[in-house]
């Protein structure tokens, strides 16, 4: 099989949103007036981003889900992405399971396939995603205020804890470790809730690399410091039993765990019902897990508001070894 027949047989659909689908030199997009397009893309690596026994339907549904994460986090909506896909080989039934996951959360979303590449090499997953926001209305990082309350979504911790359960320095019963492992690999992207805190929300990051570093985004942009309640954020951990692991691991995977694609996002403490009503309309739940202070820095304490001197170090593609 050829690499436009690979196209043609496993990625090729009718065009919606663009005039010209999939197959032309560039892809046309043309935003609603008074929109402006918000664009975001993610890499996926094998051995670096996940594991190569991971199914290729889960494969494909997250290398779509870390893009309309990001998305999510701006409070846009989607529109489309490019693929761009390096593969060993082509491996018929990866390529189907792989695409088969991509559309369906794809579809769930209204995010149509426009473009990309396909060639030979290491399994590497590059998307663009693509989408729209009303002028003027997109979430930054940029707006947080002393005194606004500090948000997160869903759950945390949970893919971490799948990750050191392959790593071999973690046990969990066989259904725990299935709804660690499921958020690892399947994310459901907040997309719907992003869209909800439009003129609610101050600031929002996607999590990807771990709360403490995906805040310290969000403190920098905003010039401000902000305190987390480590005891707040391990409640969000999901998987059943997750009150008798460890405190230390606890914390690590709730605080610095990484995969998470939940939203963080702050909120003056006026919206706080604001905010819980965007979650129950999307059906996401939302916790208040600190707030935002004035002097910078980032404060871990525990519900009592006593300091926690646990070191806590967010994923780095390329950490400092000076450091170390």
């Amino acid at each position: 099989m050829g690499e436009f027949d690979l196209i043609e047989r496993y990625f090729k659909r009718p065009a919606r949103r663009s005039p010209l689908g999939v197959g032309d030199d560039c892809a046309l997009l043309a935003p609603c007036p008074g929109m402006q397009l918000a664009v975001s893309m993610d890499m996926l690596v094998e051995g670096r981003h996940f594991l190569s026994t991971v199914d290729p339907a889960r494969l494909g549904h997250k290398a779509l889900a870390v893009n309309l994460s990001d998305l999510a986090a701006c409070g846009a909506k989607p529109l489309a992405f490019t693929l761009a896909l390096a593969l060993p080989a082509a491996d018929e039934a990866w390529l189907e399971g792989f695409s088969r996951g991509l559309f369906a959360l794809a579809d769930a979303h209204g995010c149509e396939l426009v473009g990309g590449d396909t060639t030979r090499g290491p399994l590497n997953i590059c998307i663009t995603v693509f989408g729209e926001v009303p002028a003027g209305a997109a979430l930054l990082r940029s707006g947080a205020k002393p005194g606004d309350d500090l948000w997160a979504s869903g759950t945390l911790g949970d893919a971490r804890l799948a990750l050191e359960v392959f790593r071999g320095t973690l046990e969990l019963p066989a259904a725990a470790f299935a709804q660690a492992r499921r958020r690892m690999e399947q994310p459901e992207p907040r997309v719907a809730l992003g869209q909800a805190l439009r003129g609610i929300a101050t600031a929002a990051v996607d999590l990807s690399d771990g709360l403490v570093g995906d805040l310290g985004h969000i403190l920098e942009a905003s010039g401000v410091g902000a305190t987390v309640d480590a005891d707040a954020a391990c409640a969000l951990i999901g998987i059943d039993g997750a009150a008798l692991l460890d405190p230390v691991l606890r914390r690590t995977c709730a605080l610095a765990g990484g995969d998470d694609y939940e939203l963080l996002f702050t909120a003056p403490p006026s919206a706080a019902e604001a905010v819980r009503e965007a979650g129950r309309r999307c059906a996401t739940p939302v916790a208040r897990i600190g707030h935002v202070e004035a002097t910078p820095g980032l404060r871990i304490v525990d519900a009592t508001g006593a300091p926690i001197a646990q070191a806590l170090t967010p994923f780095d593609h390329f950490p400092d070894k000076a450091r170390d």
